[in-house]
């Protein structure tokens, strides 16, 4: 294998059921600007959710991997992803993280733009010459933005096919979680930012990973859920992992006794909640069907879009997105998602679930970042074992939760995208921008 290639860093071997990556993947400089130009320059993207920004004038000011853009609710009440950049000589035009405005103005020069992107204001304009013209410099867009059910997507590859082939399977996974409310879905206030020294790729793996939940968790499987009523013996991660296109893919479990204020009882709860999730289920079941209902409600789903966002809809709906600023480090965002109708007892259920499992100082979050922590340490003896394994299931005719077939997922897209040449890429922009 040339070590200046990406070329020969997964083996698939289906026939002998062996699947391994080289551990380059996570510690070579070069595959992460191959990773920056070849998956996040070409994929869509996670840019937000509708949700945060209600109202004409709101905004929520962000990195998409690693550009900074602004995610906007114009006055004419159309989302927008402003790329966050001064046409002028390229300072930041917004340096607040969130709020509302009509014009964001550059600090350095005052150019004055609208919430919609276009430039108003240029101090000193006379000292310009005719060809000099305020249309052609407004605040640029994303080259492609496309929502789905409130979930804003972002590409920078104007040639990306539309967002709905992109999702491919994984939109029916996105339907389970949107299907929860009559009303639809919004992010709950509040945002949860930290950082990991492992490389982003590892956070992949572990987030749709159902063969590390009993060994790594066992505070909360074997002393905080007991503690709560709720009976693990013999209690087993026994569901189904699923290949959704497009490097998609998904882990779902039925019953497990996590609880979910969507309509899912634990003891801790009490009987009176128990009747009232009851009713709860009841009514779910006469909006969408039994079938649909029991999917929605009964069945937790780790959801991967490929490249870097995950939803789990395991005690409560978090949604994560992380990119690489090194090959051993990456910072983590992740939000809370929940029906708008939800009672504030409801709400107060979901964001304790969601704290006390995913939440950075939880039960779940600081043990896995210590795994894959100290994975990455492991990786400083990549000379001498080169490789790792990702077999597991490769043979079995339904993959479970416990075994790699959704990791296998994610690294056939991963070792396409990276082997495919640049100049083939830049020839198909080309010719879209034509």
């Amino acid at each position: 294998m040339d070590n200046g290639s990406p070329e020969g860093l997964v083996i698939d071997n289906p026939q002998d059921g062996l699947f391994r990556v080289n551990r380059r993947a996570f510690t070579d400089p070069h595959i992460l600007e191959w990773e920056r130009e070849r998956v996040f320059a070409q994929c869509w993207l996670y840019a937000g959710h509708e949700s945060e920004i209600p109202t004409p004038g709101d905004f929520r000011a962000r990195r998409v991997a690693g550009r900074p853009v602004i995610l906007v609710r114009g006055t004419d009440g159309q989302v927008r992803v402003l790329l966050n950049t001064c046409s002028h000589r390229g300072a930041q035009v917004c340096r607040e993280k969130a709020g509302t405005a009509k014009t964001f103005q550059c600090a350095y020069h005052a150019w004055t733009y609208t919430n919609q992107g276009e430039l108003v204001g240029v101090p000193g304009e006379e000292a310009y010459s005719e060809a000099f013209e305020r249309r052609e410099l407004g605040l640029r867009s994303a080259a492609r933005m496309e929502s789905y059910r409130g979930f804003v997507f972002v590409s920078f590859n104007p040639a990306s096919e539309d967002l709905v082939s992109y999702l491919a399977g994984a939109r029916e996974y996105l339907d389970l979680v949107c299907d929860q409310s009559e009303q639809g879905m919004e992010i709950i206030s509040g945002t949860q930012l930290y950082s990991m020294r492992a490389n982003w790729k590892l956070l992949v793996e572990n987030s749709i990973d159902g063969y590390h939940g009993l060994p790594t968790h066992k505070r909360y499987f074997l002393e905080f859920l007991p503690d709560t009523g709720v009976e693990v013996q013999g209690m087993r991660i026994a569901g189904r992992a699923k290949a959704l296109g497009h490097g998609h893919a998904v882990i779902e479990n039925p019953e497990v006794p996590f609880g979910r204020p969507v309509a899912d009882w634990i003891p801790a709860w009490g009987a009176a909640k128990k009747a009232e999730l009851e009713a709860t289920y009841q009514k779910l079941t006469d909006r969408c069907g039994a079938e649909r209902a029991y999917k929605i409600a009964k069945v937790s789903r780790n959801l991967l879009i490929f490249p870097n966002l995950i939803i789990n809809d395991i005690m409560a709906v978090t949604v994560r997105t992380f990119f690489p600023l090194a090959p051993d480090y990456m910072e983590i965002t992740a939000w809370a998602l929940a029906p708008r109708e939800e009672s504030a007892e409801d709400r107060a259920l979901r964001l304790d679930n969601f704290l006390t499992f995913l939440g950075p100082g939880g039960f779940a979050t600081p043990d896995d970042v210590e795994m894959l922590e100290s994975c990455q340490r492991g990786y400083a003896n990549v000379r001498e074992v080169e490789w790792s394994d990702i077999s597991r299931g490769m043979q079995r005719k339904e993959p479970l939760a416990t075994d790699e077939l959704q990791m296998q997922v994610f690294w056939r897209r991963w070792h396409e995208l990276l082997t495919h040449s640049q100049s083939a890429q830049m020839q198909t922009q080309r010719a879209a921008a034509l």
